[in-house]
């Protein structure tokens, strides 16, 4: 099967972590990758069937124009969007600047709501397709110096169980995939980490296999919601 043939699967956050290992997924899967990205001069992924577009998931009247843009020039279905990229602000709530407090939810938020708007009439006409949303455990209990960040994902939990409802009849399935720790760059600038022991946080790949369970489902089937965490919750401080 060539390149044109293969069944799209847009992905933002592909740069690193959880993005980069589910392209990967998909890539050896079979399928080809859309990657949307900050910065794409950076290209981890060398693979025939990946390409990327440059976006600013924190501009929301940027975004508009440059998602309508890439909708344009898409030239095959699209198999599965996958809102992924994601930024974190942790610290007591008076600590935060009002520019930290929209940059968060702006990025973790928002801009997946834009993103799906723009891709969820394509996927109805199509009569199938997946949304998935890579959430958090976040979303599930309110964190100390967390309540920005745990706003954008409970924020992002609600969008996905309407958006559920809302699409049902359409062919089009919403998940929603809530990872607890996973070793990646995202605590690259936080001041806490996971511990050491590889039962303190989950790899990337076992994001990315969630994400391919979640798409190989029966078509009649939707896997709504998915919590996975590490064998033993383990804290550090940098």
């Amino acid at each position: 099967m060539g390149v044109k043939e293969k069944p799209l699967v847009v992905i933002s956050g592909t740069s690193s972590g959880i993005g980069l290992a589910m392209a990967r997924e998909m890539l050896d899967r079979g399928n080809a990758v859309l990657g949307l990205v900050q910065d794409a001069a950076k290209d981890p992924v060398q693979h025939p069937g990946y390409r990327q577009e440059q976006v600013d998931l924190s501009d929301p009247d940027e975004l508009q124009i440059r998602v309508t843009e890439i909708l344009r020039g898409l030239d095959r279905p699209v198999r599965a969007l996958v809102n992924n990229a994601g930024i974190g602000r942790m610290a007591f709530l008076e600590q935060l600047s009002v520019c930290d407090l929209r940059l968060v939810m702006d990025t973790n938020f928002l801009s997946h709501a834009i993103v799906t708007r723009a891709f969820l009439p394509l996927l109805k006409r199509q009569g199938r397709g997946d949304i998935v949303f890579i959430g958090s455990e976040s979303a599930l209990s309110g964190g100390r110096q967390g309540s920005v960040y745990c706003a954008s994902k409970f924020a992002i939990r609600g969008f996905a169980q309407a958006l559920r409802e809302e699409c049902g009849k359409s062919g089009v399935r919403v998940s929603l995939i809530n990872p607890g720790a996973v070793r990646t760059p995202f605590f690259d600038d936080l001041n806490f980490e996971p511990g050491e022991s590889e039962d303190n946080a989950s790899a990337p790949e076992d994001v990315a296999a969630v994400l391919a369970m979640v798409l190989d489902a029966r078509p009649g089937t939707v896997l709504d919601e998915i919590n996975l965490s590490p064998l033993i919750q383990s804290w550090r401080r940098k």
